[in-house]
């Protein structure tokens, strides 16, 4: 009877051995390093260059703007004049007010009022410019009275792009007007969303904040200006997960930072039964930029396996301490004994088949 060669064969398991993953870099050109993580260096990586995204949430703090709105370029300006005098040179003599056309505050700031020409406006309150209109007309029509109104343009208004009930332009109708006000205003973040993330357009700049956040922190509810977008979006960093933990897929981030720590807690911690705590590795891949000779202020070569032994409270400490960046990969390697009591039990399953057949 041929027998196969039994011990040649690869045992099917579900996770690579730590040894077979980090094999690579004793050779002579290894593609990656191998990084121990421990407090000791701990606090050093956590210098080096950020992966996966711009590297951090950036937010301008709440500060209280004043309660009064004030004209800007391409707001609308209605007025209307009261004259009760008898020859008045505006007011229609049977109903004694004068209607004039809406006019568009112009990119010099000013609006055309007849008999006293461009008159600026911009910056001003509503009734700042009511109050200069009708003392610039005093000298033509002593008795007139001005009635002023405005329209909120494009710089005095803020877009609510996505995300919300009711997304559109909204004019704001104070300088006080803070971004809290504008996702009610609009129907409220949308329920569909499970990691919100709020995302904050001003003048050619972008900042973001977990929409929990912006929910929890009063600090954080600034003021908006006019021309500002607002896009509220699912956040969608993600770190994947694989071999012995409890699940195998990609890992959405529930809060700003993760460490490998709670990365693990996340993924359902790792099988008892299969898993070699002192092989959970974190693999990474830098921007060719972020590599440095020295290895301190940023790694050696662009992919790196950082390794954890959470057998030991220092590995236990530093990966409390790790930051675990979006597009990681956390892999917990496969326990040698696993293989072994794969061998022995396929072996002893061999012996029985074979003392059933005789």
């Amino acid at each position: 009877m041929r027998h196969s060669n039994f011990w040649g064969c690869s045992v099917p398991r579900g996770a690579a051995l730590s040894a077979e993953v980090l094999r690579e870099k004793d050779a002579k050109e290894p593609t990656f390093t191998v990084v121990p993580v421990n407090r000791a260096n701990v606090d050093r990586l956590a210098g080096w260059p950020v992966t996966g995204w711009r590297g951090g949430y950036n937010w301008i703090s709440a500060k209280r703007g004043p309660s009064s709105a004030v004209i800007n370029t391409g707001d609308t300006v209605n007025l209307v004049i009261w004259d009760s005098q008898d020859n008045s040179l505006l007011a229609d003599v049977s109903s004694k007010t004068a209607l004039l056309p809406p006019a568009e505050v112009s990119s010099a700031g000013t609006i055309f009022v007849p008999y006293l020409g461009d008159v600026v406006v911009n910056g001003q309150t509503a009734e700042a410019a009511r109050a200069q209109i009708q003392s610039a007309m005093e000298p033509i029509a002593p008795s007139a009275q001005v009635q002023l109104s405005v329209t909120a343009g494009v710089r005095n208004s803020v877009d609510l792009v996505s995300g919300v009930g009711n997304p559109g332009s909204y004019p704001l109708p104070d300088r006080n007007y803070s971004i809290l006000s504008l996702l009610a205003a609009g129907g409220g973040i949308s329920p569909t969303f499970k990691n919100p993330l709020v995302r904050w357009i001003r003048a050619g700049k972008t900042y973001e904040i977990r929409a929990d956040r912006l929910l929890a922190e009063a600090s954080k509810n600034t003021t908006l200006r006019g021309g500002d977008k607002v896009i509220v979006a699912e956040d969608d960093r993600y770190f994947t997960a694989l071999g012995a933990t409890g699940t195998e897929s990609l890992i959405r981030f529930e809060k700003d930072n993760i460490s490998a720590l709670e990365a693990m807690s996340l993924v359902g911690g790792i099988s008892d039964a299969r898993a070699n705590p002192k092989g959970v590795l974190v693999l990474r891949e830098y921007p060719a930029k972020a590599v440095r000779a020295d290895g301190i202020k940023g790694p050696e070569m662009r992919h790196v396996v950082f390794t954890f032994d959470l057998t030991s409270a220092d590995g236990l400490f530093a990966a409390r301490n790790f930051q675990i960046n979006p597009k990681d990969s956390v892999l917990a390697t496969e326990s040698s004994l696993t293989a072994a009591n794969t061998i022995f039990g396929l072996i002893g399953s061999l012996v029985g088949l074979n003392n059933s057949v005789k």
